[in-house]
């Protein structure tokens, strides 16, 4: 399969890559960020496009993929509802909504986070932003539309694009598997599910972190 990932720069995004990348199944990965990704592979193609809302001269380009690995987000820290609004809801369902169009038998795939709030009345601003974008993605005319939401993750060996949290967490995390063992994942299990997704679908189409587990499970 052919597919399209976003946020290769950050944390999220370079973990799905890398499970791409190692992935029999999947045969072409196209990058499209803002930012230079630094890397060569014989299966990886980048596009960059500096504004996520002006995609139409790059319609040919967009085209002919089977799935896409929306893992581009910013943290809502400091930021008020209408400004997180514009770069999480709006620019996530222009970028999906073009791809809808040049490839109606795609699956598309977001990264939302743990406690995404379903209803959008919740306190939490950036939950009820991330539960309206997951909300509208799902009555997109894809293939099929999953929504990830995992907790901590462990980073894959080789990656770059790691947070200073996560590298506290990866210190701590045979205590956090101790303790919270249905809070904490890999990135390998997270890029393994949504190529499983694609691959064989899954029954739900909001993956909590449980679900992300059996979903990288293999095929039995």
């Amino acid at each position: 399969m052919k597919v399209i990932i976003t946020g290769a720069t950050g944390m999220v995004g370079e973990g799905v890559l890398l499970e791409c990348l190692a992935h029999p199944e999947v045969t072409a990965v196209l990058l499209v960020s803002r930012k230079h990704y630094e890397m060569n592979h014989p299966k990886l193609q980048e596009y960059l496009i500096p504004d996520f809302m002006k995609l139409d001269e790059f319609t040919a380009q967009l085209s002919g993929y089977d799935a896409c690995f929306f893992c581009a987000g910013v943290s809502s820290i400091g930021m008020k509802e209408a400004d997180y609004s514009r770069v999480t809801y709006d620019l996530t369902l222009h970028f999906a909504g073009t791809l809808a169009k040049l490839n109606p038998g795609m699956v598309f795939t977001y990264v939302s986070g743990s406690l995404t709030d379903s209803t959008e009345k919740g306190r939490i601003m950036w939950a009820r932003v991330k539960g309206r974008t997951e909300n509208a993605l799902m009555k997109l005319p894809f293939k099929g539309v999953y929504n990830f939401r995992p907790g901590f993750m462990d980073p894959t060996p080789g990656q770059k694009s790691i947070k200073p949290a996560y590298k506290m967490i990866k210190v701590l995390s045979p205590v956090l598997r101790l303790f919270f063992p249905k809070r904490v994942l890999t990135l390998h299990q997270v890029g393994l599910a949504m190529i499983h997704c694609v691959l064989r679908g899954y029954p739900k189409q909001i993956l909590e972190i449980g679900d992300i587990k059996m979903a990288a499970t293999p095929a039995s």
